[in-house]
């Protein structure tokens, strides 16, 4: 059951100017679900990406990084779910390319102009054929209110879609963001089994676009992690149509600042959501460390809590096994760590302190926060000035038998 998460009604989305979607059926895994989407976008949008570091990156993923660089004006995207054309060799690639050059074909692009993304089973032969029956249904289905229907087809084992939509006023000009996301397991920063898609009217320059992902990345997807697995599919994309009144082309443009912290919070809200989807997930847990010396150290701390299967068991038992967590933060890699020097606190809870456990720490005080369905641990290292936050979930026994079957 995911926790927290609310979706937007069809009615409260607000579509992109410059975006059109169509979703259809291919019958790649199950004959009943929509697994195929088109994007297709208006001519001058700038698209910028970011991608897996797994190094048996899936074949969409190397012919997208190919086609944003050898192209600067993509009009297409095309995804499917069911089979990730992952470990699929050169058969995979081919398969990828093919992918590109049906849709292409059918909207009269180049193929180097289209984008392809596929999730779902790794090192099974892609069903291309019953990709390129389907294209000329989803592009026949093409209008600018399918984010919805989108968001329900690039599912896998997501229990709920993920959406966010928003319009805001910036230099008086209204702009419109929207958004979809999917994942729930085997996810891990850099980034997760995942793919995101954040669309905006405002024009933007591909440059100063591409410039923006790695930063908004790091505060949004890099900052996810269920399991500590990293997918070899991994996609977050963000499209700038440039079809609305906000025009941003030079980097020294002031509302360029509004309009990144605009896109981050699209992006961090999106990756929460697929936290908050977790498979299995009962909570939703806030890891923030703070007094660092720097980055580095504070996302190790982070990730080594928020990793540790003991640590996420005992959350998913509402145990205050807190010791555990001590643990993690000693293991985490500061090999000067001062453990005398490190407070931890669950929820508005001071757990421990100088090294040990806090005089006035009551085990009734932890047990209230652990039953709570969305948990904050901070963690002070008194080492610096850098916090540095990351979203995580706990482990249940439902996580266990969705991934036992999942080929099943």
């Amino acid at each position: 059951m995911a926790v927290n998460l609310v979706i937007p009604a069809r009615q409260d989305i607000h579509p992109v100017a410059g975006v059109d979607i169509g979703v259809a059926s291919a019958g790649i895994r199950k004959q009943s679900k929509t697994d195929l989407t088109v994007f297709r976008l208006a001519p001058g949008s700038a698209v910028a990406g970011v991608f897996t570091t797994n190094r048996f990156r899936a074949a969409p993923v190397i012919v997208c990084e190919q086609h944003l660089t050898a192209h600067a004006n993509i009009g297409a995207l095309i995804v499917n779910t069911g089979n990730a054309n992952a470990g699929t060799a050169a058969d995979g690639l081919a398969k990828a390319q093919r992918m590109c050059e049906a849709t292409a074909r059918a909207l009269g692009l180049d193929a180097k102009a289209v984008l392809p993304f596929s999730t779902g089973v790794i090192m099974e032969p892609l069903p291309i054929e019953r990709i390129e029956a389907a294209i000329p249904n989803a592009i026949s289905a093409l209008g600018p209110d399918q984010w919805f229907d989108a968001a329900h087809s690039i599912m896998t084992t997501d229990t709920l879609p993920k959406i966010y939509s928003r319009q805001l006023q910036i230099g008086a000009k209204t702009v419109t963001i929207t958004g979809i996301s999917k994942g729930a397991g085997m996810i891990r920063p850099n980034m997760a089994t995942m793919l995101g898609y954040l669309a905006t009217d405002a024009g933007v320059a591909q440059p100063l676009l591409q410039s923006m992902m790695a930063e908004i990345a790091n505060q949004s997807f890099n900052r996810i992690t269920i399991d500590g697995d990293m997918s070899t599919n991994d996609s977050f994309i963000i499209m700038a149509t440039g079809q609305g009144a906000l025009q941003i082309q030079d980097a020294n443009d002031p509302h360029l600042a509004t309009l990144k912290s605009a896109l981050t919070e699209a992006a961090k809200d999106l990756a929460c959501k697929i936290v908050r989807d977790a498979e299995g997930a009962t909570k939703f847990i806030t890891v923030t460390v703070q007094e660092a010396a720097n980055e580095t150290e504070a996302l190790k701390v982070a990730y080594a809590i928020a990793h540790s299967p003991l640590v996420k068991t005992a959350f998913y038992a509402s145990d205050p096994n807190l010791g555990r967590i001590l643990a993690a933060i000693g293991y985490a890699g500061i090999e000067d760590l001062d453990a005398s020097q490190v407070q931890l606190w669950l929820g508005d809870v001071l757990v421990a302190t100088a090294g040990g456990r806090d005089a006035n720490y009551q085990e009734a005080d932890g047990q209230r926060v652990m039953q709570q369905a969305e948990i904050v641990v901070r963690v002070s290292l008194g080492r610096g000035a850098v916090s540095q936050t990351v979203y995580t979930s706990d482990f249940s026994h439902e996580y266990v038998s969705i991934n036992a079957d999942y080929r099943s």
